[in-house]
């Protein structure tokens, strides 16, 4: 293999590296902006309210069946 060979696959094995760092990067922004809007959504919530007109037992069982 001929020196501009060798060069060669050198600056493609470099381009390729930089461009899946590069990659990895805008993939970390994009869940960190998921995790930022889905931390929005879930603070957005409104905490819920006991509806006292309903008998205190309900809710604190679940049946299930097969």
């Amino acid at each position: 293999m001929e020196i501009s060979g060798i060069a060669n696959v050198a600056t493609t094995m470099q381009a390729a590296a930089t461009q899946q760092a590069v990659e990895i990067a805008v993939l970390k922004k994009a869940i960190d902006m998921q995790a930022a809007s889905g931390a929005a959504l879930i603070d957005a919530l409104q905490p819920p309210t006991a509806d006292h007109r309903l008998p205190p037992h309900l809710g604190q069982h679940i049946n299930t069946t097969a």
